[in-house]
């Protein structure tokens, strides 16, 4: 299954994360498919504190999901 996560960076007490789209099982600041973009949560006031691509986010919302349970009722839907 394919989740949007915060994915940390920065150092030590200055935090910095990244928004990325990666698989469930994969650790938090692990492999990921793809960033978003970016939140920055001590931006100064003339800083940009966050920044996310719409468009990709818009896809990676309307994705099906591809959990084992999602396949077999898909497959059983009468609806297709």
């Amino acid at each position: 299954m394919v989740v949007i996560r915060l994915s940390r960076g920065g150092a030590k007490a200055r935090p910095f994360f990244h928004i990325v789209v990666a698989d469930k099982r994969a650790r938090r600041d692990g492999n990921f498919i793809e960033r978003l973009g970016f939140y920055n949560p001590i931006a100064k006031d003339n800083e940009e504190s966050i920044r996310i691509v719409q468009d990709r986010l818009t896809y990676w919302r309307g994705v099906r999901p591809s959990h084992p349970g999602w396949v077999r009722w898909s497959r059983k839907c009468p609806c297709r």
